[in-house]
């Protein structure tokens, strides 16, 4: 597989990622990537992401997330690599 192979990430972040920005964060970054797919935030206290594009972007994704924003403190994400479906058309926050 290889860096420009279209794939599906669902990336779960867990720390201090509600209430800081952090779904706003994401949405910017898929935005400027040019990702699809949505962010949303979990009663858990996680945030969830749903992705898609080509794999290199989605794992510079990845990296950006495990920085966060100023005000966000990411001490873990969990992602599943899954087939692409083409599904979304833009990159979105649900509720």
């Amino acid at each position: 597989m290889s860096a420009y192979d279209y794939v599906r990430a669902h990336i779960v972040v867990a720390g201090i990622v509600q209430g800081v920005g952090f779904r706003y964060f994401v949405m910017r970054i898929a935005h400027r990537m040019e990702l699809a797919g949505w962010v949303k935030n979990l009663p858990s206290g996680e945030v969830e992401i749903i992705v898609e594009g080509p794999r290199g972007l989605l794992e510079t994704l990845i990296r950006e997330l495990r920085t966060g924003n100023a005000w966000a403190t990411v001490t873990d994400i969990r992602v599943e690599w899954e087939k692409y479906l083409g599904e979304f058309k833009a990159f979105d926050i649900i509720h």
